[in-house]
């Protein structure tokens, strides 16, 4: 596909498009706002901000970071009132910060981004949302996050059931669940919080169960109204708070990432757990993991176990075979009546954006430019898509931590690369090639010896084609921090061009700019 000519301005056009308004586009936003730069947009699909907090309102839907840790490190709340926040008060949170932020007119609500392509001869990124619209930004930050995309299985004959069937993140509340035999398909992290919750409910509950996740206990408590009012008179003492916390989690990534071996340690603890709540033994039998701990996410709940040891749950642990008008047929040959299925299968990390999406340079797809599964440089830029900066993106993703540390290091990161720009006078940036290669090179021999890639099991943060992980950080967080903290104009070629669009006061000719040294001349 050739490069698209060059139309005149869209009627709409901003420095900086964010796209999506959860703790990625919006801690983007305010720190954007806070250094004085006021020329840019949110667009956002939903009717409100929030992000995967305001999407995800299932029954039991809470955070599995403690409050404390997972919040702005720049707009701290002292008013959560339990250790691990449920979805309405996290919701809340961030339209709290949209709201204080003054970010109202900024954000463009009900907007679906459908398609971004890159204008090479304006140095701009064109942009199209779903009702036809066309909008243009010099630079685009993706906030739209990996848990966004609902995964449902293909499963043979689910077109003919007859009864309700939806995801967790499509929960319908209008649907009453109450004396229903329901299926629940799949063990993730979203069904460990809902099923508890239906289990009170329901008549009957059958659990279709591919793989047992390893269970930890949660150490949750509400949060007294005296500890509240000490965190507000003492803003320092809640600062000290949030960072024990972050030390206790950070320390979790020696097992994970360098010494497997310790998680079956670990693993003790999860099974005397499963055997203080489940005393049948086929049942233990069922739920216990057969891979080293940690090699799926590890989850926590206190109240999963007790809920699956009742007499109306049933757990399956045969598959699906069919799905039929009103049943569903294992792979054993059992056939079992249900009213409603609900998918709890999760998301899909390994392919968050769509074929056709996104096209940067000669109009490469980007998923056309990631053969192996998503990458990037440092988890926030790709070679061939310049002017394009991922939140959240490829190998950023956490199994010990919280993300929203990662997502102000990548903020900073990407501060740094606009100021200089900004200073430079320059138009456009993207990775060169070989770092990117050696950044990934490096990051995916560290991961061979994790117990993400090596602890025996099949788990959505290996892509499906690949095998490669291109979900998770390998390290500590603070080494990440580290590595962002300063932007690195050595690892980019550069471009400066001469654009009415962009800059009307603008004297250099068109310019490339391919080494660190030119642009910083």
């Amino acid at each position: 596909m050739n490069a698209p000519a060059s139309p005149q301005l869209a009627a709409r056009h901003c420095k900086i498009a964010i796209l999506g308004s959860g703790f990625s586009g919006l801690g983007m936003a305010i720190r954007l706002k806070q250094k004085g730069e006021q020329d840019f947009l949110i667009f956002e699909k939903e009717a409100g901000v929030g992000g995967t907090w305001r999407v995800n309102h299932y029954p039991g839907c809470a955070c599995d970071v403690q409050s404390h840790l997972y919040s702005f490190s720049f707009a701290p709340n002292p008013n959560w009132t339990r250790m691990f926040a449920p979805q309405p008060e996290i919701k809340r949170y961030l339209e709290g910060c949209w709201e204080n932020f003054r970010l109202q007119d900024k954000t463009l609500l009900n907007t679906t981004v459908t398609q971004l392509q890159w204008d090479e001869r304006a140095e701009l990124w064109r942009i199209q949302d779903a009702a036809g619209n066309h909008y243009s930004a010099q630079f685009v930050v993706s906030g739209m996050g990996a848990l966004s995309i609902p995964s449902i299985p293909k499963l043979k004959g689910l077109e003919k059931f007859k009864g309700k069937v939806f995801h967790s993140q499509q929960w319908d509340h209008d649907y009453d669940l109450k004396g229903k035999r329901v299926a629940v398909i799949g063990t993730g992290a979203s069904a460990i919080q809902f099923v508890p919750e239906l289990q009170k409910d329901v008549a009957r509950l059958d659990l279709y169960q591919r793989t047992a996740p390893w269970i930890m206990p949660k150490p949750d408590r509400l949060i007294k109204e005296s500890e509240r009012e000490r965190f507000k008179r003492f803003p320092l003492l809640q600062k000290l708070w949030r960072g024990g916390i972050y030390t206790v989690l950070e320390s979790r990534v020696l097992g994970f990432a360098w010494a497997p071996k310790v998680m079956k340690l670990a693993s003790l603890v999860a099974k005397w757990h499963i055997g203080r709540s489940i005393k049948d033994p086929v049942l233990r039998a069922k739920v216990t993991p057969d891979y080293i701990m940690g090699c799926k996410r590890v989850l926590i709940s206190n109240n999963y176990y007790p809920a699956l040891a009742q007499a109306n749950v049933d757990v399956i642990t045969d598959g699906v075979s069919e799905i039929r008008a009103g049943s569903i047929l294992a792979s054993d040959g059992s056939e079992r009546e249900v009213d409603a299925i609900i998918f709890g299968t999760g998301f899909t990390p390994t392919d968050p954006i769509p074929r056709g999406a996104i096209h940067g340079r000669n109009g490469l797809d980007l998923v056309d430019s990631w053969p192996h599964g998503p990458e990037a440089y440092k988890g926030t830029m790709t070679a061939g898509f310049p002017n394009l900066f991922f939140l959240m993106g490829p190998n950023t993703g956490l199994g010990h931590n919280s993300m929203v540390y990662m997502i102000e290091s990548q903020i900073q990161y990407i501060l740094g690369a606009l100021d200089l720009l900004n200073e430079r006078n320059l138009d456009s940036l993207e990775p060169k090639r070989e770092a990117q290669d050696a950044f990934n090179g490096k990051l995916h021999s560290s991961l061979g010896h994790s117990v993400w890639n090596a602890g025996g099991c099949n788990s959505w943060y290996l892509h499906p084609v690949s095998g490669r992980n291109t979900s998770l950080w390998p390290s500590f967080t603070w080494r990440f921090r580290m590595l962002t903290k300063h932007f690195d104009p050595a690892a980019y070629h550069f471009n400066r061009v001469d654009n009415p669009l962009l800059a009307p006061v603008q004297a250099a000719q068109t310019k490339p700019v391919e080494t660190a040294e030119e642009a910083l001349a």
